[in-house]
């Protein structure tokens, strides 16, 4: 399956008095896979006990395998800092280095399924790729915070995980992806890193 495009439009619940939570979610059709959605935040993926601490973004569809994101919030979405990642009822590791200048070297490295992947930010913070050999998601957002289109593009030999991870990507914190965002989360990463001692 490759060679074609696809779009998510947001809705949004409306919280109410007794405490509920706004959710929002962006749902279309996604080629042959039929419907696809992402939640944001996920409530089903954080425990009641955590949910002040720690955030989640789901991914659910026709066809795809689900795939979820928890982190401490920041923005308003999970924070690409000591995430936990499951693709497909599988625990996924994710890595980057914070240090590096160019964007690919600050792409996030996973390892999810038993395959390899890359995300990266590619022209501006609203636009990034998820990337494994021969396979390519090309991710745009309508705007950077509260985007009510995002748009996705194939290339390759690209399949339902390929497909899951990318828009999951899309409802989690990636502004520390670009240069600009990885020096002014500097100090918020060197106080955390403190945090370990106290």
């Amino acid at each position: 399956m490759s060679g074609y495009s696809f779009e998510l439009r947001r809705f949004e619940t409306s919280g109410d008095e007794r405490g509920r939570r706004r959710v929002a979610y962006w749902n279309g059709e996604v080629g042959r896979l039929g419907s696809v959605e992402l939640l944001l935040p996920a409530l089903e993926v954080v425990p009641v006990t955590d949910r002040s601490l720690h955030m989640g973004t789901m991914v659910t569809g026709d066809s795809v395998p689900v795939s979820s994101y928890v982190a401490s919030p920041y923005g308003g979405k999970p924070r690409i800092a000591q995430g936990t990642l499951n693709v497909a009822g599988q625990h996924a590791v994710v890595s980057r280095n914070v240090w590096r200048w160019s964007k690919v070297g600050r792409a996030l490295r996973i390892r999810a399924v038993g395959r390899e992947y890359a995300y990266r930010e590619t022209v501006n913070k609203r636009h990034h790729v998820l990337e494994r050999q021969e396979a390519q998601v090309l991710m745009t957002r309508s705007s950077w915070k509260n985007s009510e289109i995002i748009s996705g593009e194939t290339r390759g030999s690209v399949d339902s995980v390929d497909v899951s991870l990318a828009i999951l990507f899309e409802g989690v914190y990636t502004r520390n992806l670009s240069l600009w965002g990885a020096v002014v989360s500097t100090p918020g990463r060197f106080l955390d890193s403190l945090g370990a001692f106290w």
